[in-house]
Protein backbone atom coordinates (compact mmCIF):
# COMPACT_ATOMS: atom_id res chain seq x y z
CA UNK A 1 0.00 0.00 0.00
CA UNK A 2 2.90 2.08 1.01
CA UNK A 3 4.51 1.60 -2.46
CA UNK A 4 1.90 1.93 -4.19
CA UNK A 5 0.65 5.49 -2.72
CA UNK A 6 4.53 6.96 -3.10
CA UNK A 7 4.63 5.74 -6.88
CA UNK A 8 0.96 7.54 -7.26
CA UNK A 9 2.61 10.34 -5.53
CA UNK A 10 5.87 10.74 -7.80
CA UNK A 11 3.74 9.84 -10.65
CA UNK A 12 3.79 6.40 -13.06
CA UNK A 13 6.68 5.35 -14.79
CA UNK A 14 6.72 6.15 -18.93
CA UNK A 15 7.20 4.21 -21.96
CA UNK A 16 10.02 5.34 -24.77
CA UNK A 17 8.26 7.15 -27.37
CA UNK A 18 9.56 5.79 -31.00
CA UNK A 19 10.65 9.29 -31.81
CA UNK A 20 11.99 9.75 -28.44
CA UNK A 21 15.26 11.34 -27.97
CA UNK A 22 17.61 11.95 -24.52
CA UNK A 23 16.20 13.66 -21.65
CA UNK A 24 17.93 15.94 -19.29
CA UNK A 25 18.01 13.79 -16.40
CA UNK A 26 20.32 11.33 -18.19
CA UNK A 27 22.64 13.47 -19.23
CA UNK A 28 22.70 15.05 -15.76
CA UNK A 29 23.33 10.48 -14.76
CA UNK A 30 26.24 10.65 -17.18
CA UNK A 31 27.83 13.58 -15.79
CA UNK A 32 28.08 11.47 -12.67
CA UNK A 33 29.51 8.83 -14.57
CA UNK A 34 32.22 10.58 -15.70
CA UNK A 35 33.36 11.45 -12.75
CA UNK A 36 34.91 7.52 -12.72
CA UNK A 37 36.50 8.52 -16.37
CA UNK A 38 38.13 11.55 -14.70
CA UNK A 39 38.88 9.21 -11.41
CA UNK A 40 40.58 5.82 -13.94
CA UNK A 41 42.89 8.65 -15.87
CA UNK A 42 43.94 10.65 -12.57
CA UNK A 43 45.00 7.28 -10.99
CA UNK A 44 46.21 5.88 -13.53
CA UNK A 45 48.79 9.02 -14.80
CA UNK A 46 49.77 8.89 -11.41
CA UNK A 47 51.77 5.51 -11.82
CA UNK A 48 51.84 4.61 -15.28
CA UNK A 49 52.78 0.42 -15.50
CA UNK A 50 51.63 -1.91 -17.33
CA UNK A 51 49.90 -3.47 -14.09
CA UNK A 52 47.95 -0.41 -13.97
CA UNK A 53 47.03 0.37 -17.26
CA UNK A 54 45.39 -3.54 -16.89
CA UNK A 55 43.35 -2.02 -13.85
CA UNK A 56 42.12 0.55 -15.59
CA UNK A 57 40.99 -1.15 -18.93
CA UNK A 58 39.29 -3.71 -16.30
CA UNK A 59 37.62 -1.07 -14.08
CA UNK A 60 36.08 0.53 -17.38
CA UNK A 61 35.23 -2.20 -18.68
CA UNK A 62 32.87 -3.06 -15.80
CA UNK A 63 31.56 -0.04 -15.42
CA UNK A 64 30.81 0.30 -19.12
CA UNK A 65 28.43 -2.60 -18.75
CA UNK A 66 26.96 -1.19 -16.20
CA UNK A 67 26.40 2.00 -18.08
CA UNK A 68 25.39 -0.20 -21.46
CA UNK A 69 22.58 -1.97 -18.96
CA UNK A 70 21.31 1.29 -17.88
CA UNK A 71 21.17 2.44 -21.19
CA UNK A 72 18.98 -1.08 -22.36
CA UNK A 73 16.88 0.76 -19.24
CA UNK A 74 16.51 4.08 -20.90
CA UNK A 75 15.39 2.20 -23.82
CA UNK A 76 11.87 1.11 -22.13
CA UNK A 77 11.62 4.14 -19.73
CA UNK A 78 11.63 7.88 -19.59
CA UNK A 79 14.45 8.09 -16.90
CA UNK A 80 13.43 11.95 -15.90
CA UNK A 81 9.43 10.99 -15.53
CA UNK A 82 7.44 9.39 -12.64
CA UNK A 83 9.01 7.97 -9.52
CA UNK A 84 11.71 6.76 -11.69
CA UNK A 85 14.35 10.09 -10.89
CA UNK A 86 14.04 8.60 -7.55
CA UNK A 87 15.49 5.44 -8.08
CA UNK A 88 18.11 6.58 -10.47
CA UNK A 89 19.14 9.11 -7.70
CA UNK A 90 19.74 6.39 -5.34
CA UNK A 91 21.93 4.65 -8.49
CA UNK A 92 23.86 7.75 -8.82
CA UNK A 93 25.02 7.71 -5.34
CA UNK A 94 25.82 4.17 -5.54
CA UNK A 95 27.63 5.36 -8.98
CA UNK A 96 29.72 8.12 -7.29
CA UNK A 97 30.72 5.75 -4.50
CA UNK A 98 31.63 3.55 -6.62
CA UNK A 99 34.03 5.69 -8.68
CA UNK A 100 35.45 7.69 -5.50
CA UNK A 101 36.34 3.94 -3.76
CA UNK A 102 37.73 3.00 -6.98
CA UNK A 103 42.01 4.32 -6.49
CA UNK A 104 41.94 1.68 -3.12
CA UNK A 105 40.54 -1.26 -5.29
CA UNK A 106 43.65 -2.56 -6.79
CA UNK A 107 45.87 -0.41 -3.99
CA UNK A 108 48.12 -2.86 -1.67
CA UNK A 109 46.39 -5.57 -0.31
CA UNK A 110 47.61 -5.02 3.51
CA UNK A 111 44.88 -1.48 2.83
CA UNK A 112 42.58 -3.89 3.95
CA UNK A 113 39.27 -4.76 2.38
CA UNK A 114 37.00 -1.63 2.92
CA UNK A 115 37.55 -0.14 -0.28
CA UNK A 116 36.89 -3.21 -2.58
CA UNK A 117 33.76 -3.70 -0.37
CA UNK A 118 32.21 -0.42 -1.23
CA UNK A 119 33.25 -0.71 -4.72
CA UNK A 120 31.11 -4.22 -4.41
CA UNK A 121 28.37 -2.80 -2.31
CA UNK A 122 27.78 0.03 -5.17
CA UNK A 123 28.07 -2.50 -8.02
CA UNK A 124 25.26 -4.68 -6.53
CA UNK A 125 23.18 -1.03 -5.71
CA UNK A 126 23.77 -0.05 -9.15
CA UNK A 127 22.42 -3.03 -10.67
CA UNK A 128 19.87 -4.10 -8.41
CA UNK A 129 18.46 -0.20 -9.73
CA UNK A 130 18.47 -1.42 -12.98
CA UNK A 131 16.80 -4.76 -12.73
CA UNK A 132 14.18 -3.37 -10.37
CA UNK A 133 13.23 -0.58 -13.35
CA UNK A 134 13.52 -3.14 -16.07
CA UNK A 135 10.55 -5.67 -14.24
CA UNK A 136 9.03 -1.99 -14.40
CA UNK A 137 9.23 -1.51 -17.69
CA UNK A 138 8.39 -4.99 -19.14
CA UNK A 139 5.14 -5.17 -17.16
CA UNK A 140 3.11 -6.97 -19.91
CA UNK A 141 5.45 -8.19 -22.08
CA UNK A 142 6.21 -11.67 -21.24
CA UNK A 143 8.96 -12.41 -24.00
CA UNK A 144 11.08 -8.98 -22.10
CA UNK A 145 10.52 -10.24 -18.74
CA UNK A 146 11.92 -13.71 -19.98
CA UNK A 147 14.95 -11.68 -21.54
CA UNK A 148 15.10 -10.16 -18.01
CA UNK A 149 15.66 -13.51 -16.02
CA UNK A 150 18.10 -14.68 -18.25
CA UNK A 151 20.46 -11.41 -17.19
CA UNK A 152 20.17 -12.51 -13.26
CA UNK A 153 22.72 -15.27 -13.22
CA UNK A 154 24.88 -13.17 -14.55
CA UNK A 155 24.65 -9.98 -11.83
CA UNK A 156 25.03 -12.79 -9.28
CA UNK A 157 28.08 -14.35 -10.49
CA UNK A 158 29.53 -11.02 -10.98
CA UNK A 159 28.84 -9.81 -7.79
CA UNK A 160 29.95 -13.02 -6.53
CA UNK A 161 33.35 -12.30 -7.85
CA UNK A 162 33.68 -9.22 -6.77
CA UNK A 163 32.93 -10.19 -3.16
CA UNK A 164 35.50 -12.80 -3.54
CA UNK A 165 38.19 -10.05 -5.13
CA UNK A 166 37.17 -7.83 -1.98
CA UNK A 167 37.93 -10.47 0.51
CA UNK A 168 40.03 -13.33 -0.12
CA UNK A 169 43.56 -11.61 -1.81
CA UNK A 170 44.43 -10.28 1.40
CA UNK A 171 44.02 -13.35 3.04
CA UNK A 172 46.33 -15.19 1.03
CA UNK A 173 50.42 -15.63 3.12
CA UNK A 174 51.92 -15.02 -0.94
CA UNK A 175 51.35 -11.31 -1.51
CA UNK A 176 51.70 -11.73 -5.92
CA UNK A 177 49.73 -14.78 -5.67
CA UNK A 178 46.97 -12.27 -4.14
CA UNK A 179 47.43 -10.01 -6.63
CA UNK A 180 47.31 -12.21 -9.20
CA UNK A 181 44.12 -13.91 -8.07
CA UNK A 182 42.50 -10.36 -7.71
CA UNK A 183 43.27 -9.51 -11.42
CA UNK A 184 42.29 -12.77 -12.71
CA UNK A 185 38.65 -12.54 -10.99
CA UNK A 186 38.33 -9.05 -12.12
CA UNK A 187 39.05 -10.43 -15.73
CA UNK A 188 36.29 -13.04 -15.04
CA UNK A 189 33.71 -10.88 -14.41
CA UNK A 190 34.13 -8.66 -17.53
CA UNK A 191 34.52 -12.10 -19.79
CA UNK A 192 31.33 -13.17 -17.67
CA UNK A 193 29.36 -9.79 -18.06
CA UNK A 194 30.29 -9.62 -22.12
CA UNK A 195 29.68 -12.79 -23.11
CA UNK A 196 26.78 -12.51 -21.39
CA UNK A 197 25.69 -10.26 -23.28
CA UNK A 198 26.69 -11.98 -26.64
CA UNK A 199 25.35 -15.22 -25.54
CA UNK A 200 22.05 -13.71 -25.18
CA UNK A 201 21.00 -13.37 -28.34
CA UNK A 202 18.67 -10.36 -29.25
CA UNK A 203 15.01 -11.89 -28.64
CA UNK A 204 13.43 -10.35 -26.25
CA UNK A 205 15.06 -7.57 -26.36
CA UNK A 206 14.18 -3.66 -28.15
CA UNK A 207 15.45 -0.52 -29.71
CA UNK A 208 11.90 1.35 -29.73
CA UNK A 209 13.74 4.76 -30.25
CA UNK A 210 16.66 4.62 -32.82
CA UNK A 211 16.86 8.39 -32.15
CA UNK A 212 17.16 7.90 -28.38
CA UNK A 213 19.66 5.24 -28.52
CA UNK A 214 22.09 6.55 -30.76
CA UNK A 215 22.10 9.87 -29.32
CA UNK A 216 22.87 8.42 -25.63
CA UNK A 217 25.94 6.96 -26.65
CA UNK A 218 27.21 9.52 -28.87
CA UNK A 219 26.44 12.01 -25.79
CA UNK A 220 28.74 9.90 -23.57
CA UNK A 221 31.37 10.23 -26.08
CA UNK A 222 31.48 13.51 -26.33
CA UNK A 223 31.86 14.00 -22.77
CA UNK A 224 34.70 11.24 -22.89
CA UNK A 225 36.34 13.84 -25.11
CA UNK A 226 35.45 16.67 -23.10
CA UNK A 227 36.78 15.08 -20.14
CA UNK A 228 40.19 13.89 -21.72
CA UNK A 229 40.78 17.83 -22.17
CA UNK A 230 40.44 18.48 -19.14
CA UNK A 231 42.40 15.65 -17.43
CA UNK A 232 45.27 17.62 -19.78
CA UNK A 233 44.31 20.94 -18.49
CA UNK A 234 45.02 19.04 -14.98
CA UNK A 235 47.45 17.00 -15.21
CA UNK A 236 49.92 19.04 -17.28
CA UNK A 237 49.79 21.56 -14.72
CA UNK A 238 48.09 24.04 -17.27
CA UNK A 239 45.94 25.34 -14.62
CA UNK A 240 47.01 27.65 -11.65
CA UNK A 241 50.90 28.65 -13.23
CA UNK A 242 51.85 30.84 -14.95
CA UNK A 243 51.52 30.55 -19.22
CA UNK A 244 55.06 29.59 -20.70
CA UNK A 245 55.38 30.18 -24.61
CA UNK A 246 55.87 26.22 -24.95
CA UNK A 247 52.63 25.74 -23.25
CA UNK A 248 50.50 27.66 -25.57
CA UNK A 249 51.28 25.53 -28.79
CA UNK A 250 50.60 22.82 -26.46
CA UNK A 251 47.13 23.49 -25.64
CA UNK A 252 46.56 24.55 -28.67
CA UNK A 253 47.86 21.33 -30.32
CA UNK A 254 45.80 19.44 -27.54
CA UNK A 255 42.64 21.06 -28.58
CA UNK A 256 43.34 20.56 -32.41
CA UNK A 257 43.94 16.67 -32.36
CA UNK A 258 40.86 16.21 -29.66
CA UNK A 259 38.52 18.28 -32.35
CA UNK A 260 39.96 15.96 -35.31
CA UNK A 261 38.82 12.20 -33.06
CA UNK A 262 35.39 14.29 -32.48
CA UNK A 263 35.30 15.24 -36.53
CA UNK A 264 36.13 11.78 -37.40
CA UNK A 265 32.73 9.98 -35.83
CA UNK A 266 30.62 13.04 -35.62
CA UNK A 267 31.28 14.56 -38.83
CA UNK A 268 29.79 11.66 -40.96
CA UNK A 269 29.80 8.31 -39.47
CA UNK A 270 27.45 9.10 -36.37
CA UNK A 271 24.94 10.99 -38.29
CA UNK A 272 24.93 7.80 -41.46
CA UNK A 273 25.33 5.16 -38.69
CA UNK A 274 22.08 6.73 -36.84
CA UNK A 275 20.28 6.41 -40.37
CA UNK A 276 21.52 2.62 -40.52
CA UNK A 277 19.79 2.08 -36.92
CA UNK A 278 16.39 3.82 -38.03
CA UNK A 279 16.18 1.77 -41.07
CA UNK A 280 16.58 -1.60 -39.34
CA UNK A 281 14.09 -3.33 -37.62
CA UNK A 282 13.70 -6.16 -35.34
CA UNK A 283 16.52 -8.64 -34.42
CA UNK A 284 18.66 -6.68 -37.29
CA UNK A 285 18.25 -2.96 -35.30
CA UNK A 286 19.11 -4.54 -31.78
CA UNK A 287 22.01 -6.67 -33.27
CA UNK A 288 23.51 -3.42 -34.61
CA UNK A 289 22.65 -1.49 -31.48
CA UNK A 290 24.56 -3.95 -29.53
CA UNK A 291 27.54 -4.80 -31.79
CA UNK A 292 28.00 -0.98 -32.97
CA UNK A 293 26.91 1.10 -30.00
CA UNK A 294 27.27 -1.22 -26.37
CA UNK A 295 30.21 -3.04 -27.50
CA UNK A 296 32.64 -1.15 -30.19
CA UNK A 297 32.11 2.43 -28.18
CA UNK A 298 33.93 0.60 -25.44
CA UNK A 299 37.18 0.86 -27.04
CA UNK A 300 36.26 4.03 -27.97
CA UNK A 301 36.54 5.36 -24.97
CA UNK A 302 39.15 3.31 -23.75
CA UNK A 303 41.48 4.86 -26.55
CA UNK A 304 40.47 8.51 -25.39
CA UNK A 305 41.15 7.20 -21.43
CA UNK A 306 44.63 5.79 -23.07
CA UNK A 307 45.81 9.37 -25.53
CA UNK A 308 44.46 11.03 -22.47
CA UNK A 309 47.04 9.67 -19.90
CA UNK A 310 49.77 9.94 -22.44
CA UNK A 311 48.74 13.55 -23.39
CA UNK A 312 49.01 14.59 -19.78
CA UNK A 313 52.51 13.29 -19.11
CA UNK A 314 53.26 14.81 -23.19
CA UNK A 315 52.15 18.17 -22.07
CA UNK A 316 53.44 18.25 -18.48
CA UNK A 317 56.97 17.94 -19.79
CA UNK A 318 57.13 20.54 -22.13
CA UNK A 319 55.22 23.06 -19.65
CA UNK A 320 58.55 21.72 -17.31
CA UNK A 321 60.66 24.59 -17.29
CA UNK A 322 63.96 22.64 -15.93
CA UNK A 323 64.45 20.32 -19.07
CA UNK A 324 63.22 22.84 -21.55
CA UNK A 325 61.52 23.02 -24.96
CA UNK A 326 63.66 20.42 -26.50
CA UNK A 327 62.89 17.58 -23.41
CA UNK A 328 61.66 14.36 -24.63
CA UNK A 329 58.38 12.78 -22.91
CA UNK A 330 59.02 10.32 -20.25
CA UNK A 331 58.39 6.97 -19.81
CA UNK A 332 55.45 5.20 -21.87
CA UNK A 333 53.87 9.09 -22.46
CA UNK A 334 54.07 8.84 -26.59
CA UNK A 335 53.51 5.32 -26.70
CA UNK A 336 50.08 5.68 -25.01
CA UNK A 337 49.47 8.89 -26.87
CA UNK A 338 49.49 7.36 -30.29
CA UNK A 339 48.43 4.12 -28.90
CA UNK A 340 45.23 5.34 -27.63
CA UNK A 341 44.72 7.70 -30.77
CA UNK A 342 45.13 4.64 -32.69
CA UNK A 343 42.60 2.45 -30.72
CA UNK A 344 40.15 5.22 -30.93
CA UNK A 345 40.56 5.07 -35.24
CA UNK A 346 40.37 1.43 -35.22
CA UNK A 347 37.46 0.90 -32.88
CA UNK A 348 35.66 3.83 -35.23
CA UNK A 349 36.68 2.03 -38.20
CA UNK A 350 35.27 -1.20 -36.83
CA UNK A 351 31.96 0.90 -36.55
CA UNK A 352 31.47 2.21 -39.34
CA UNK A 353 32.24 -1.16 -40.99
CA UNK A 354 29.55 -2.76 -38.80
CA UNK A 355 27.06 -0.15 -39.31
CA UNK A 356 27.61 1.36 -42.65
CA UNK A 357 29.50 -1.85 -44.33
CA UNK A 358 32.34 0.35 -45.71
CA UNK A 359 35.87 1.11 -44.60
CA UNK A 360 37.52 4.58 -45.85
CA UNK A 361 41.24 4.52 -47.01
CA UNK A 362 41.93 7.44 -45.59
CA UNK A 363 41.61 6.05 -41.84
CA UNK A 364 43.65 3.23 -43.15
CA UNK A 365 46.27 5.38 -44.23
CA UNK A 366 46.09 7.43 -40.84
CA UNK A 367 46.40 4.26 -38.78
CA UNK A 368 49.77 3.25 -40.96
CA UNK A 369 51.15 6.85 -40.47
CA UNK A 370 50.42 6.99 -37.03
CA UNK A 371 51.96 3.07 -36.39
CA UNK A 372 55.17 4.43 -38.34
CA UNK A 373 55.14 7.38 -36.44
CA UNK A 374 55.10 6.20 -33.13
CA UNK A 375 59.26 5.35 -33.20
CA UNK A 376 60.11 8.53 -34.91
CA UNK A 377 58.47 10.64 -31.69
CA UNK A 378 59.70 8.61 -29.33
CA UNK A 379 62.71 10.11 -30.11
CA UNK A 380 61.39 13.68 -30.51
CA UNK A 381 61.31 16.69 -28.04
CA UNK A 382 57.81 16.33 -26.10
CA UNK A 383 56.27 19.57 -28.43
CA UNK A 384 57.43 17.82 -31.68
CA UNK A 385 55.98 14.16 -31.03
CA UNK A 386 52.86 16.42 -29.95
CA UNK A 387 52.68 18.17 -33.03
CA UNK A 388 53.34 15.17 -35.29
CA UNK A 389 50.15 13.51 -33.79
CA UNK A 390 48.23 16.61 -34.27
CA UNK A 391 49.25 16.90 -37.53
CA UNK A 392 48.34 13.36 -38.47
CA UNK A 393 44.82 13.73 -37.26
CA UNK A 394 44.21 17.26 -39.06
CA UNK A 395 45.59 16.34 -42.32
CA UNK A 396 42.87 13.40 -41.69
CA UNK A 397 40.18 15.15 -41.45
CA UNK A 398 41.21 17.67 -44.52
CA UNK A 399 41.86 14.17 -47.31
CA UNK A 400 37.75 13.68 -45.80
CA UNK A 401 36.72 16.94 -46.31
CA UNK A 402 37.83 16.97 -50.04
CA UNK A 403 36.99 13.26 -50.63
CA UNK A 404 33.80 12.75 -49.29
CA UNK A 405 32.86 16.73 -50.23
CA UNK A 406 29.38 15.24 -52.53
CA UNK A 407 28.43 12.14 -49.67
CA UNK A 408 28.36 14.79 -46.68
CA UNK A 409 26.28 17.39 -48.70
CA UNK A 410 24.07 14.81 -49.90
CA UNK A 411 23.49 13.26 -45.98
CA UNK A 412 23.77 17.14 -44.77
CA UNK A 413 20.61 17.20 -47.31
CA UNK A 414 19.24 14.30 -45.65
CA UNK A 415 18.93 15.31 -42.18
CA UNK A 416 17.44 18.58 -43.06
CA UNK A 417 14.69 17.22 -44.91
CA UNK A 418 13.64 14.75 -42.14
CA UNK A 419 14.20 17.51 -39.45
CA UNK A 420 12.47 19.80 -41.05
CA UNK A 421 9.84 16.87 -41.45
CA UNK A 422 9.80 15.79 -38.58
CA UNK A 423 9.45 19.27 -36.74
CA UNK A 424 6.32 20.01 -39.32
CA UNK A 425 4.50 17.19 -37.92
CA UNK A 426 5.60 18.20 -34.25
CA UNK A 427 4.41 21.68 -34.94
CA UNK A 428 0.57 20.04 -36.29
CA UNK A 429 0.41 17.92 -33.33
CA UNK A 430 1.05 20.91 -30.94
CA UNK A 431 -1.61 23.16 -32.81
CA UNK A 432 -4.05 20.68 -32.30
CA UNK A 433 -3.21 19.69 -28.69
CA UNK A 434 -3.25 23.30 -28.26
CA UNK A 435 -6.63 23.85 -30.20
CA UNK A 436 -8.44 20.99 -27.86
CA UNK A 437 -8.48 18.52 -30.83
CA UNK A 438 -5.17 16.16 -30.70
CA UNK A 439 -6.79 13.18 -32.40
CA UNK A 440 -8.12 15.61 -35.09
CA UNK A 441 -6.09 14.58 -38.47
CA UNK A 442 -3.91 17.25 -39.78
CA UNK A 443 -5.03 18.85 -42.82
Amino acid sequence: MGGDRWRKGLGPAMPIAPAARVDKFEIFFDLVFVVSFFIITRATAANVTGRELLHAMLVLAVLWWCWVVHSVVASRLRLGEGFVPALMVIGMIALFTFALALPQTFGDLQQGSAGPMLVTVSYVVIRAVHLSLYVSATRGDPAARRKLWQFVPEVLITTCLLLVAALLPARIADPDLGLWLRDGLWIAVVVVQYAGGLLSGTKGWQVTSAEHWTERYDLILIIALGESVISVGVGGNLIGKPVTWPAIPAAIFGILFTAALWWVHFDMIGPAARIALHAAEGHPRVAMARDAYAYLYLPMIAGVILFAIGAEEVVRTITDPVGGVAERAHGPAVPLLFTGVMIYLAADMAFQLRTLKTLSWSRLGALSALAAGLPVARHLPALIALGLLTAICVALVAVELVMMADPRTALRRAVYEEKASHEAGEAAFRARWHDGDPDRPAG
